[in-house]
């Protein structure tokens, strides 16, 4: 049985998800955007930073995100900012589909990810994903033009906000162009922590 297709990101309140720039991107306000997944044990032991980290909500949250994983897709702005920022292990241990327009080998890493470079549509890179995550789900990991690509197309089953208290300013809005007339939203949990409010919604078309 086919999984879902879900993303799940941290978000300002002010609804930014990442900085406007590329090279801001492991900056300050986007640690403080992550604040709340980095001290998890799971956070840790994934990244190999050592022993200990918290327990809680927070940490069974990212978990259970990874766990239920089973191939991402992204996007290619999402990715040059991440390739020379990401351990050689990359953080996602699936197949990563990385929509495109060049044409390029894959690029095996560390740890059993290996990034995909996919240059006919959105639709052909979730086709792929699905076939590789089999009956688990597939993430579509950013960034937030990626995102309403595969909202405005019906394409999402389910999402997720880390509502994170901090203010941007500016940046990349999760929802910039959105065809909010074609969707509806169910909730289907919240649940806070210390340090971020968990949102989870069913999305429906309209």
């Amino acid at each position: 049985m086919a999984g879902m297709v879900f993303f799940s990101v941290s978000m300002s309140i002010d609804g930014f998800i990442a900085p406007e720039s590329p090279e801001e991107l492991m900056g300050q306000q986007w640690m403080e955007l992550q604040h709340w997944v980095f001290p998890t044990r799971f956070m840790r032991e994934s990244l190999k930073l050592g022993g200990g980290g918290e327990e809680g909500l927070d940490n069974e949250i990212a978990r259970t995100t990874f766990e239920r994983t089973g191939a991402s897709v992204m996007g290619k702005r999402m990715f040059d900012a991440g390739e020379h920022a990401w351990p050689d292990e990359a953080p996602f241990h699936t197949p990563v589909f990385v929509m495109t327009h060049e044409r390029r080998d894959p690029w095996v890493r560390l740890g059993g990810t290996t990034f995909y470079f996919v240059d006919d549509g959105i639709r052909s890179a979730l086709d792929r994903a699905r076939e590789a995550a089999g009956d688990r789900d597939v993430r579509i990991s950013g960034g937030g033009a990626t995102i309403v690509e595969y909202l405005n197309a019906g394409l999402v089953d389910e999402f997720s906000i880390a509502l994170s208290p901090v203010l941007f300013g500016s940046g990349i809005r999760l929802f910039e162009n959105v065809d909010a007339g074609r969707i509806a939203l169910q909730q289907v949990r919240s649940e806070a922590s210390a340090r971020a409010t968990h949102l989870t919604y069913a999305v429906r078309q309209r």
